[in-house]
């Protein structure tokens, strides 16, 4: 991989309402602003040379990718390891409720009913980032989550680990080089080896 093209999905149904959405088996379609959104991306991408594009293994950024990517030839591949947060029983509740218990809670801490602690969900991240970097295509559009984007990004800006992060822009592109990503994925995994944050 030379060039990273992570954007978030268009909005969904769900993100609209504001209400947490970690099931990739859910129904969570995109709004009609999304589908828009999504097209716009593909006219921001139009001139673009994309050798792959990465989804997550949930149907919205997979919706997403298919509309911006509506005409064009580009390869896909599913890193469930760039999936949104298992959020136990916050699954389909108030995002303000999640990320309140969040910032209350340690990050190894799992929310109830199950789901995945901050450390867990981090090196996941980690993990999944590590298989983009390792990619052989040149540019790839990663069309993912606003999570593990903001973590990325705030990581690239030498930020430190929060228990929430500001949410990303829906379909806007960020381009990160090797170098910046693997810079990522270094401090997203000394961020794992931290104490409690």
């Amino acid at each position: 991989m030379e060039t990273a093209i992570l954007v978030r999905h268009g909005e969904t149904e769900l993100s609209l309402r504001r209400a947490v959405s970690g099931d990739p088996e859910g129904t969570n379609p995109l709004t009609e602003a999304g589908r828009a959104q999504a097209r716009e991306l593909g006219r921001l991408l139009a001139d673009e040379d994309i050798d792959l594009c990465v989804t997550s293994a949930f149907p919205r950024t997979v919706e997403t990718a298919d509309i911006a990517l509506q005409g064009r030839d580009v390869p896909r591949v599913v890193i469930p390891e760039l999936n949104d947060p298992r959020a136990g029983s916050f699954e389909g509740g108030p995002l303000d409720e999640y990320r309140t218990w969040a910032r209350g809670a340690g990050s190894g801490d799992v929310p109830p009913g199950g789901g995945e602690s901050r450390q867990e969900l981090v090196a996941r991240y980690a993990g999944g980032y590590r298989k983009l970097l390792e990619r052989p295509e040149p540019v790839i559009l990663v069309v993912g989550h606003s999570l593990p984007m903001a973590y990325a990004l705030g990581a690239l800006e030498g930020n430190g680990p929060t228990p929430t992060v500001p949410l990303v822009d829906y379909a806007v592109p960020y381009r990160l080089g090797a170098e910046e990503l693997a810079t990522v994925i270094e401090r997203l995994e000394s961020w794992v080896a931290a104490p409690t944050w």
